[in-house]
């Protein structure tokens, strides 16, 4: 199919195209110079916005973790659902929606990408196959390498080029995309009922702390020429006070970074910019982490925007899930993945009226618009822990309008009214800077290089809103800009469109991608490994790798790799 998009407003900050009035070429699933116009089907997108489609770089959508949330809670069902249509199948779920629903919603909003961020390397079949049911958008998941027994030992060794071709191995073995650290030499703890404090706490039984940890495996990260830093869930995550734990995590890596170039990704960072000693003196320390992001160029983050919603919490996080489950009394579900890793799952309401709550809504908005180059941070809920992911266009209409902003100030509670810095913050964010946090910042972050931009050889994934920038001030005008970006005029996919006026109107099947990571010295996996397996896991050295006939779609990236 061609297809011609004519006279829409462009943001494609990869390209430095800022609102210009321009036509878009398709042909075969990529964008091109120009089609024949008499042959091609043309869109009149005069008077909206098109952009590239929309690119999260932290949502879990897929796998155990998720499946677990599900299961435990049968009421989450129940909040909202997919009716089946002649194109769609039925669904259900609201913070954890079923697979296929999970695509559907995506879609309707603009998005074409997104990246599941926690992947037990046991449960990688579990995730590919979940992403093999999740239609229209391109998919890929970060196996959890932290806490893995293999790397811990390689680092305490100092074997960083062995420890290197190892997590090559390892992403080939769960055709994974990046590394993931989930409080760093924590979740090992968490195994022997204990948790790391500090990023020099010794990890029980491994004589190696979280300091060495995240180092090590920014070492690895280079050497193996991976297109993503490493995605790091500090330390601490949760606790009041652990801003300063982040501010150390993010120094502790600043003489790594080469060329300008991010070494390391801080995910979530909502959760971990909290002041005060304890939960009565909390506050916020987004001002802090803001200064020294604004000074150093090493890091990108994501929001963790929290919305005023019933959700469900889950991270691999294990010891964080126990606190969370002690402080509200909810449900809880912990699951320890053998060798690899832990997790939790809570249920959880976040209300205006709770002090604590509302300054958690507030810290993200503050980091967003103190962060002075939206290229450093990214438009997440970290779904579904704070919120789920269907709650985007709220969040752009409170990073683009103050208006918004103090509509939802007046409902909070006093207090954190009182303590935000959010009443002093003037900036409104414009559509160049959304399409950077929403798809173009992501990209770039996640090495995507086909992704999050409209030029010439880029996958034809495009995302059109009906609002016209010339005539609407969307700072005014927030619950029309709502309107917009939760149902896209068009979302085309792949050269195709798979969503027109907010219905889903074809089936697309979207890929999975993942990281064929090529060492120049081949890996040798010894029969000790094998024998360990063994030993340590339930299934069968043989058994461990997902081959691709696990992948329905499969989009392999070849990576050369230093060692």
């Amino acid at each position: 199919m061609e297809i011609l998009i004519r006279n829409g407003f462009v943001y494609d900050p990869l390209n430095g195209v800022n609102g210009e009035k321009m036509d878009i070429a398709v042909k075969d699933g990529k964008i091109v110079d120009k089609v024949n116009e008499r042959k091609a089907r043309k869109i009149d997108a005069s008077g909206m916005i098109v952009m590239p489609g929309g690119v999260d770089i932290h949502s879990h959508i897929a796998g155990s973790k998720v499946n677990a949330g599900r299961l435990l809670r049968p009421e989450d069902h129940f909040k909202d659902f997919e009716p089946k249509t002649p194109i769609t199948r039925s669904g259900v779920g609201y913070s954890i929606p079923s697979t296929f629903t999970t695509g559907y919603r995506y879609a309707r909003m603009g998005y074409t990408t997104v990246m599941d961020p926690a992947m037990p390397p046991l449960e990688a079949k579990h995730t590919h196959e979940e992403f093999n049911d999740t239609p229209i958008i391109d998919k890929a998941s970060y196996p959890l390498l932290g806490d893995w027994w293999f790397v811990l030992e390689y680092l305490r060794e100092g074997k960083i080029e062995e420890c290197a071709r190892h997590v090559a191995w390892m992403l080939n073995a769960t055709k994974g995309y990046a590394i993931k650290l989930v409080n760093p030499g924590g979740l090992e703890a968490w195994g022997f009922g204990h948790n790391v404090k500090s990023l020099d706490d010794q990890v029980p039984h491994f004589c190696i702390t979280p300091r060495e940890i995240i180092r090590g495996l920014s070492k690895v990260n280079k050497l193996l020429n991976l297109p993503h830093t490493i995605h790091v869930h500090t330390n601490n995550l949760g606790k009041p006070g652990n801003y300063i734990t982040a501010l150390e995590t993010m120094k502790c890596v600043e003489d790594l970074a080469t060329e300008n170039k991010p070494v390391i990704h801080i995910t979530h960072c909502q959760f971990s910019a909290f002041k005060g000693d304890d939960w009565r003196t909390f506050e916020s320390g987004a001002e802090e982490i803001a200064n020294y992001v604004n000074a150093h160029s090493h890091l990108t983050m994501d929001m963790g925007q929290v919305i005023f919603t019933d959700t469900t919490t889950m991270t691999a996080d294990g010891p964080f899930q126990f606190n969370l489950y002690e402080l509200s009394g909810n449900k809880w579900v912990n699951h320890d993945v053998e060798t690899e890793t832990s997790s939790g799952i809570v249920p959880f309401h976040y209300k205006r009226k709770s002090y604590v709550h509302a300054v958690q809504w507030s810290i993200a908005l503050e980091l967003a618009l103190l962060i002075k180059d939206q290229w450093k941070i990214f438009m997440t809920t970290d779904h579904p822990n704070g919120g789920p992911f269907i709650a985007y266009p709220k969040i752009i209409a409170w990073l683009m309008s103050k208006k918004a902003r103090e509509k939802t100030l007046k409902k909070i509670n006093p207090r954190a009214k009182a303590r935000s810095l959010l009443p002093s913050i003037d900036r409104e964010l414009g559509f160049y800077e959304i399409a950077i946090m929403t798809r173009a910042g992501q990209a770039k972050a996640l090495g995507l290089k086909n992704k999050g931009h409209l030029g010439v050889g880029a996958d034809a994934d495009i995302a059109i809103y009906n609002f016209n920038p010339e005539t609407t001030d969307p700072s005014k005008k927030y619950r029309t800009l709502r309107k917009a970006f939760k149902r896209a005029a068009y979302t085309i996919k792949d050269g195709k469109i798979a969503v027109k006026n907010g219905e889903v109107v074809k089936h697309v099947e979207g890929a999975t991608m993942w990281l064929d990571v090529q060492t120049s010295e081949p890996v040798e996996i010894t029969e000790e490994m094998k024998r360990r397996f063994k030993e340590y896991w339930t299934v069968e050295y043989e058994n461990y790798p997902v081959t691709e006939h696990y992948l329905e779609v499969s989009r392999p990236i070849i990576v050369k790799a230093d060692v």
